[in-house]
This record gives C-alpha cells, structure tokens and sequence, in this order.
C-alpha cells in the first residue's frame, strides 16, 4: 500500500490541462490520416503451403513462415492477414538465416500446424492462431517433420536438434506436446533433416570433415527411436556444405535424397533405406537445381526437378516403382525463356505439377506430359518474373480443373493467381526495412529549369521571361475554370487537401510527401505518404551492396534536387530520385574504404553525406566539399570526438579539437543529437506567475549514453560538440544494458529509456522497484525565473562555446537541469520527436511499444520534469498545465497512434525507427514508424489542429446558410425599399 500511494497514476489536474490532442486519433481520422502495411516477410518455399483448417470444409488457409521468423495464415480469397506471430523477437537477426530459416508442418485432416525455429518447437491451432503447446531444448532446430501416416496413428511432430557434439532426434506428442521418445547420436557429424515412410523414420547427416563429406542414413523404429540400421550414401567428396543437399522427401511412400557436384553437371538420387544412387545428366549451363515432391503417403512416388539457367528454366519429371525402388525419367517440360517457378499439390494418389512462367500458367499430371489446364497471366502490365511457389488444384466436372498459385517474384512481392488472373499483391518486400527519409516531391524539371534561368538573368530580362511565360500559360486556362466546380465541391464536402489516384503532385498542407525506404535485402522503396502510402516504385540495389543483409549506415534526401543518397557500410553509395528510383549515380563496394557511419554536413558545394571510417577516421576530401562545422565520430579507443576541417591545397584534412572518453568500464551505447529541422519559437517558458525561465538553447550539443556492465550503471552525458565540454552528467543504477536504451534531444530537452532500479526516496524505509524506466531531463540557463544567468549582461548575442564568456572566473555557463524519472508501465523504444514547420506546436515524444505492438504519441506535459514532488501544485503551477509528479507513468491508450493497428516493429531500443517531418501546416507533423516487420504512418497534431478545419465541420451548412441569407437580403430588400418609400409618400 505505501508503494501505491507514490507510483500514482496520472491525477485528474494534468488530465484536464492536457490538450484535446491527448486523443492520438479521432474515430473518423482513423484510416484517413494513417496507413499501415500489415506484413509477414518475404514466404519461404519449403514452409509455405496451403491447408484447411477444418478438415470438413473445402476452405483452405494460406501459410507461411517468413524469412523474418513471423508465422501467420493469409485468405487466400483477398489476401488480407488472418493471423500472425513473431517466433523470433531479434527480427534484425532472422533475414538470411542469421535466425535460422525455420520449420513449418502440416499434415492432411488435422486442424493444428507444427513450427519450429531457433531452440524452439511449437504447435498452433491452424484457424485462429492458438498456441497448443510449446518446447524449449537445446541445439538448433534443423528439421521438422510429422509423424503418423495413416488414419489410424496419432499425428506426432519429429524434431531434430544439432547439439554440441550431438544429433538429437525426438518424437513429440502432436497434441498434448510431451516428448515420447528421444534418440541421442553422439557424433561429429552434421545433421540435415529427418523423413519419414510407413514404416521407419530416416536422419540424414553429413559424414566426415569440412569441404569433404558424404552422405549417412541413420534408420530409427518409429514407436521406440531404436536405431535399426546405418547406411553411408555416395563416397567422400561428393557434398562440399548443407545447401548441396537440396531436397529429402518426407511422409512420403518412397522419400528420396537428392544432391548435385560442384559443376551442377550431374544430379544424384537415392531412395532413402536404399544403399544404391542413380545419376542423371543436367542441362548445360544450368545455376541452379531444386526439387518438388508430394509430401502424403498416398500419393504417387513421383517427383520433379526444376533446373534454371541463366537464361530460363525447364522441368523433369521421375517416377520411383515402389517394388524395386528404381528411378527413372518419365518425361520432360521444355525450356521456357525468363524465370518461373514450379509447385506441388495432390488430390488422393494424383499428383499434379503448376508451372507459373513470365506469361502463362500451365498444370500437368505427374503420370504424363499432358496439358490439364493451361491461362495466359492477366491484370498485370509487366511479365512475372516468379521465384518460387505454392499452388492448390482443384478437379472440376467434365475434367475440367481450376488452380490458384502464390508466388514470389524477384521484387519480393507475394501475388496470388486464379487461373491466370490476378488477385491480390502483398509488397512483403517492404519489411526489413533498416533506414527511411521523408523527402518532398520534386517541381517539374522544365518549372525548375525556368525559375532557375530567371533567378540568374537581370531584372528586367527575369520580368519579361515571367510575363511571357504567364502568357503561354493562358492556354491552361480553360481547363483551369472548368475544375473549379470540382474543387468547390471538394472543399464543401470536406476532400480538399487529400489526393486520388497514381499523379504525383504537392497539396497546399504538404501533407503529401514521399517516403523513400532501404532494406536489408539491397531494395528500395518510393512510397506516396498522402496517398495511403501506396508504392509508387520498387528497385534492387544491386549494383551497391555488397553482401546481405545490405548494412546501410545513412539515408539522405536533398530536396533541392530531387535526390536520395544511401551509404552502406562497405564504401558503397546509391543516388537515385527520389519520384522516380532512377539511378543518378552508384558506387560498388570495395573501392571505397569500409565505414561505420555517415553524417550529413554542409560545406560550399551544399548538404552531403559524409562517410565516417573505422575508429572515426576521415580520409581526405576537396576543399568546396570540407564541412563547416565540427563532425563528431567515434574513436578506435571507445570513445567519441570532435573533427574540425581545415583546407590544405586543394584538399582539407580533418584533426581532433577534442577527445571524449568515458571512465574505465563504460561503454557508449547511443548518441542522440538534434534533428536537423528544430526550429525554436520562443527562447523562454511563460510560468503560471508570468515570470519567464530562459531555455538553454546551445545548439551543438549531444546526449551520450554510457553503460558500466560491472557495475550495472547508465551514465548520460551532455555534451557541448564545439568545444567537448561535459555541461551534465546523471548516473542510474541497477541497469540491465541487454534490454535496450535509447535517447532523444530536441529543443531544450532530452529523454532517455532503460530498464533500471527505481529508489522511492519519499517512503520511510528506502526502497527500491526495477522496470522500464524515462528519464526526461530540462534545460535552462538560471534555476530562478527572469534570470540569464551569465548572459544577462548582453552576452548572449555573443555566446562561443570556446570562449563562452568575458569573465574567466566564471567558467563555462552549465545549464540548470530539471530532471525526473518514470517508471513506465510498458517499454517504450525508438524514441524520436515531432516536427513542425516552425516549432511554435507543443512537441510530443513518439516511441514504439513493441508489448502493445503500438505506435506512441507521449505529450509533453505528461513528462514535464516541472511537476511538483511531494505536495499538490499551486494554482499557478495549475495555469501553467503542472499537475503532482508521480513515479509511474501509466501508458495512456489514447496516446497510441496506431489505435487498434497490430504494428509490428523490430524492438531493439538502439535503433531508430521513428521519423518525422514538418507538413506545411504548423499544427500537423508526419510520422513514420519503419523497421522488423511492418509500416505504419499517420499525420499528429501535438497541439491539435487549429489552423485547418477538422473533418467534422459542417461546410455544406456554412454555404447554405450564407446562401439562404443572401437570398433572404435579394427578396427582402426591395419589400424594405417600397414600404420606406410608401411611408414617405404617406408622411407628405
């Protein structure tokens, strides 16, 4: 009880002197203002499938478990997400298998799904969601399988684990998720993947020493894990690493195993049990072998290899007889220009193989050559360029068939196909995302080029060139009075300042912007911010990164001329514009030296990004190009320091004017420095009293983040970047580094977040409470109001953060800081802060809750470190909007941004996914939260938005009542002259 009474809520005085803003998003903004693209990652094509979750029903569900780790079930119908759940919570991690690719199972005629990723297994109700159960072991998962062919056997999940020195292979209760028996191989070698027939469970492993292996079967009864036998396959030498194993069939009548030489000349097949392998010649030139195969042990043993050249693709077809478990060839599918991708689906014993090509859709039987069905592709204006696919036949009357096919294409997007229609597009390419900018869009070209030529001519020759100008566009007049109608009607009915269709073109609130967005996979992304952040373009970076995942250390977007310029952390670099994704320039890594940053800077030649080596190192740059501030890097030692550029010839060469290290055992964990739109609109707070507190306003300043991993301490230093003075230091203790901890600076404050111990120094008896905590911190230049401090006497015209003031005695001038601690009722990561046009809108903390999967909106007045501890506020704390500080902050659902939006983010506090941007009106700033999985955007108005009318606004009945006076003055008026004028004639 005496707890409570400190880590009290919210009181009723700060929730009255909030703004009517404190409500994130109104009921009719919602879906207006914001957008979120609601992803999975890009499908897998070993775990991704369709199935029915109600085994009576003929409805299916479509699967997948991403490359990101998310699980989730999509409608197939219009390809909106049923489900979803995150399996790995280091998103970051899980691209190109850093995570693991991960494991899903279904069987036939049961409602539950089998997953497996990392060290974990679990089972999930396939209609909504529901986890059944799940189990922690050692080792990696390699491979899943379920166990229980026939009707009649209970449906069991085999896991096989790689444990240190170990091959561990368990029989897992489908349903109940206990283990039932459990088979321990101690050996070197490294298992792949376990497959099943209706008798014996089969491990496949790789024998012998890197580079140089072969092939081992280990032979385990089904109802025991008793090993029965062990089979080596092939000689030493034939497998170099996993990946050439491509394929061991499972549940299957007769699995098989399958891998190719070096050359991709020769593919080799062994049914598993079988110590015998058959050999068959590859097409020339081929890059790349897959295999696809029933996985139901009804069906027929029959399977196809898909070979792609550099040029195109083509298919084979093999059929095993069960009674000597012979391999043969029984027909081939020609070679098709371009890419295309193959599937697998079954109907009883009948095995049918879908080829989606750039143009067509084609389904044969696994018995013959024979077209079923075949669709030339629609609804799409450009060839599909399909990687890899599921599909689901359907046997219609008349031997009629349907199919319908989701497929990856080489953008990344997952697009479902019915019968050579298209249906639905998920831009899974999206997630992953690692860097975004707001960038504004781009006058046109011929404009530009004109306002240009006249800027630079006299004034008389710019007079005459704009008269003309206006004359030629005379012609654009008539088109211009016949729109009038429409966009009266659109301000009366309220749609003024949203947009429709594919133009791009700025609107009067600025509203409409674009979002250009890089991601770990090396793409690319335009996106249209007022248009419900529709794609607008899609590109590969392929002639920049490197290797995956794409490393980007900076993005940058000059407005002036349209550009987008990303660095990665190879010395590669991109520009592109930023309307279009046309490439401007690029440079491959490797010729530049490697980086571990970039920061944007301005020098004569204009606003660039400059790259930042290893250990903070600079390395030669032109003159017109040196920056003209101090560019603070990280040093080789640990620690940070400020580079000043001075010109030497033709180039300018960079030296430390300071070092900043931390104290021995601290380690820098994030630097946040001010955004680089922060107007300022008033320099002091007007109290309750009406006195004024000056703000601190030195602009080169930095927070630094330290954590003591000893000690479990966070120290946060504020730092002046001119002259690497420490103007404040903070130190909390009991801090838990691996949890996240993150900073944000705008204007004359700073908020940091971290997982610590709180000490409740109010209580009698000293205690102490661990949790998320906000530190906020305020900065002025007097601790009294009315007061400058040192500069009162004038000096603050002249401020230097080298020589801050005349007198020497008095040093240099720290700030008076005001600081307060909450502890938070859920975490709170990637902080950033609104943005206005001109600052004059109170600032709002934006952060992401990755608990609540929200985006949040925090006001400020809700953190202000003002708030009086330990009594109630006085009324003219209360005039100023200061209600009783309290420990706990309880996250208030109307601060989320994303009201009920399921917006998933990747959680790493160091990150920053939150970014913002000013819109023309001052009231309204834009946000965008990127990163892991989703995105989400929306538009905040901090102060609410008093310089536009809100969507509730009764226009219609404005103009009708305007109308109705006017037409109420046309008829009065000549009834008031004539009885005036009768009244004069009667007066006479």
């Amino acid at each position: 009880m005496h707890i409570k009474q400190h880590f009290r809520p919210l009181s009723l005085s700060l929730l009255l002197a909030l703004p009517a803003a404190v409500r994130a998003v109104f009921q009719d903004e919602a879906g207006h203002i914001d957008y979120h693209h609601e992803l999975l990652g890009v499908p897998q094509r070993q775990t991704t499938f369709f199935h029915r979750p109600i085994p009576d029903e003929k409805a299916s569900l479509l699967y997948t478990l991403s490359d990101l780790g998310v699980l989730g079930a999509v409608n197939p119908g219009n390809g909106a997400l049923v489900w979803r759940h995150v399996l790995n919570p280091n998103i970051s991690d899980s691209i190109f298998g850093r995570g693991g690719t991960g494991h899903l199972r279904a069987v036939e005629d049961e409602k539950w799904l089998a997953s497996a990723l990392g060290s974990s297994v679990q089972a999930w109700d396939a209609l909504s969601g529901r986890n059944v159960w799940s189990l922690d072991f050692e080792g990696n998962v390699k491979d899943l399988e379920v166990l229980g062919l026939t009707e009649s056997e209970q449906r069991d999940v085999l896991a096989l684990h790689a444990e240190e020195d170990a091959t561990v292979l368990r029989r897992i209760h489908g349903t109940e998720g206990r283990v039932v028996w459990e088979h321990r191989e101690v050996t070197n070698d490294v298992p792949l993947q376990v497959s099943t027939n209706v008798e014996k469970v089969f491990v496949v492993t790789l024998h012998g020493s890197l580079l140089s292996y072969s092939l081992k079967v280990i032979v385990l009864d089904t109802l025991t894990g008793k090993k029965l036998d062990e089979i080596p396959i092939g000689t030493r030498g034939e497998v170099q690493k996993e990946e050439d194993v491509m394929f061991v069939g499972s549940n299957s009548a007769a699995p098989v195993v399958a891998w190719t030489d070096n050359t991709l000349t020769t593919l080799k097949v062994n049914v598993l049990g079988t110590k015998s392998t058959k050999g068959f010649p590859l097409i020339a030139d081929a890059t790349d072998v897959e295999i696809h195969a029933p996985h139901l042990v009804q069906s027929s043993p029959h399977f196809l290899v898909h070979t792609r050249t550099k040029t195109g693709h083509k298919g084979d077809v093999f059929h095993v007889d069960l009674t000597n478990n012979a391999i043969t060839k029984a027909y081939e599918l020609p070679l098709l220009e371009g890419k295309g991708a193959f599937s697998t689906s079954s109907l009883a014993a009948n095995v049918y193989f879908t080829r989606v090509t750039a143009d067509e859709v084609i389904v044969t039987s696994s018995q013959s050559h024979g077209i079923l069905g075949r669709w030339s592709l629609q609804g799409g204006t450009d060839k599909l360029q399909a990687l890899h696919g599921v599909s689901e036949v359907i046997k219609k009357a008349e031997d009629g068939y349907a199919v319908r096919s989701a497929v990856v294409n080489d953008a990344d997007d997952w697009v479902l196909i019915r019968n050579g229609e298209l249906e639905w597009t998920r831009p899974e390419g999206l997630s992953g995302a690692v860097a975004a900018t707001w960038a504004e869009i781009p006058e046109s070209e011929e404009l530009a080029k004109t306002l240009e030529a006249e800027a630079h001519s006299n004034p008389l020759q710019a007079y005459i060139h704009r008269v003309n100008r206006h004359i030629d566009d005379l012609q654009y007049l008539p088109h211009w009075l016949q729109s009038i109608p429409e966009r009266l009607m659109s301000s009366i009915l309220g749609s003024e300042g949203t947009k429709s269709g594919d133009t791009l073109m700025r609107d009067s609130f600025g509203f409409n912007k674009l979002v250009v967005l890089a991601t770990q996979r090396g793409k690319l992304y335009g996106l249209d911010a007022g248009n419900q952040g529709r794609i607008i373009w899609s590109k590969k970076a392929s002639e920049t990164p490197a290797v995956k995942p794409w490393d980007v250390k900076a993005i940058h977007a000059d407005n002036v001329k349209g550009f987008v310029t990303v660095r990665g952390a190879h010395g590669e670099y991109i520009i592109i514009k930023s309307d279009t994704g046309k490439t401007i320039e690029s440079m491959p890594s490797g010729l530049f030296p490697p980086t571990e940053g970039a920061v944007l800077v301005d020098s004569d030649a204009g606003p660039w990004l400059l790259p930042i080596g290893i250990g903070g190192q600079v390395n030669e740059i032109p003159s017109s190009w040196a920056p003209k501030q101090t560019v603070v890097t990280r040093t080789s030692e640990g620690g940070i320091q400020g580079l000043m550029f001075a010109p030497a010839g033709e180039h300018a060469v960079s030296t430390a004017a300071w070092i900043f290290l931390p104290p021995k055992g601290q380690k820098i964990v994030d630097i946040a420095s001010r955004p680089t739109h922060d107007p300022i609109a008033s320099i002091g707070r007007v109290l309750g009293d009406r006195s004024v507190k000056y703000k601190y306003l030195n602009p080169n300043t930095i927070v630094v983040a330290s954590v003591d991993e000893t000690a479990l301490s966070l120290t946060i230093y504020l730092l002046d970047t001119i002259s690497g003075q420490v103007l404040h230091s903070t130190t909390y203790e009991g801090v838990d580094p691996s949890k996240g901890i993150g900073c944000t600076l705008s204007e004359n404050w700073f908020a940091c977040s971290f997982y610590g111990e709180y000490k409740l120094r109010e209580s009698s008896q000293p205690q102490s409470v661990k949790g998320f905590q906000l530190a906020v911190s305020d900065l002025y230049e007097s601790e009294l109001s009315n007061d400058r401090g040192p500069f009162g006497d004038g000096d603050a015209a002249n401020f230097s953060s080298l020589t801050p003031v005349d007198n020497p005695v008095a040093g240099l001038p720290l700030p008076a800081v005001v600081s307060k601690s909450y502890v938070l009722s859920t975490p709170l990561t990637a902080l950033a802060v609104t943005q206005t046009k001109q600052g004059i809108s109170a600032r709002q903390l934006l952060a992401y809750a990755p608990e609540l999967r929200s985006v949040i909106g925090v006001p400020r007045a809700a953190l202000d470190p003002r708030r009086p501890a330990g009594r109630d506020p006085t009324p003219q704390e209360l005039e100023e909007g200061l209600s009783r500080y309290g420990a706990a902050l309880e996250v208030d659902p109307r601060w989320a941004l994303s009201h009920v939006r399921d917006v998933v983010l990747d959680p790493k506090g160091s990150l920053k996914r939150i970014a913002a941007a000013p819109a023309v009106l001052e009231s309204t700033s834009l946000v965008v939260a990127y990163g892991g999985v989703d995105l989400f955007g929306t538009r905040v108005a901090p102060s609410a938005a008093f310089d536009v009318l809100g969507a509730g606004f009764n226009k219609l009945a404005l103009v009708a009542t305007v109308g109705a006076l006017a037409l109420g003055v046309g008829v009065l008026g000549p009834l008031v002259r004539k009885k005036q004028i009768n009244m004069r004639w009667g007066g006479a």
